[in-house]
């Protein structure tokens, strides 16, 4: 028809997820941590390094885990790289990434966790209770309604060191199970 132009219009999925959202499975779990390298992706909240080294240094000190390597994302709301993921899934064994205390960085938070899944990677994911349901959804729209992950007491930028402390004692438990750690 003359005078009509077509556009073709390409719908994006504002999560920046693919075709890789379909994999809802878990990575092979370890039976122990003893001697295992530790990630630990802070996503830059306040307090997110503290709480991350506080369980890094626990599960070191109560499960035998072996060295523990700091990874930063570039910014809180949005899932971490590909780049990063893959440095990260070739350097260790297992990971723990935090804090998801906010909408965004929650959701952001829990996709992590399941973007190191799919590349081989044991993974917990830590949000704070009160954006316990922006993690749960984004789990949903990433094809994985079923990923695990912690949810520790909200609030965490304001804390002081003894109470990211408590709250790093609470998590240990969880962090262990989601793992499956046997020991």
């Amino acid at each position: 028809m003359k005078g009509i132009r077509m556009v073709h219009e390409l719908l994006l999925d504002p999560t920046g997820m693919g075709e890789s959202a379909a994999d809802a499975t878990l990575s092979p779990r370890p039976a122990s941590l003893r001697g295992l390298t530790i990630g630990l992706l802070d996503n830059t909240k306040p307090n997110a390094t503290n709480l991350l080294r506080e369980i890094g240094e626990e599960l070191q000190r109560g499960y035998g885990a072996g060295e523990t390597r700091l990874y930063t994302k570039d910014y809180f709301g949005t899932p971490a790289k590909p780049d990063l993921i893959a440095q990260i899934a070739s350097e260790v064994d297992v990971v723990v990434t935090a804090v998801g205390d906010c909408g965004s960085c929650s959701a952001a938070t829990v996709a992590d966790g399941i973007l190191l899944e799919r590349a081989g990677i044991p993974t917990v994911s830590i949000t704070s209770d009160s954006f316990f349901a922006s993690g749960r959804a984004m789990a949903k729209v990433q094809g994985f309604p079923g990923f695990e992950f912690f949810a520790v007491k909200h609030p965490m930028a304001s804390l002081s060191a003894e109470e990211i402390r408590e709250r790093a004692l609470a998590a240990i438990p969880e962090v262990v199970r989601i793992l499956g750690v046997e020991e």
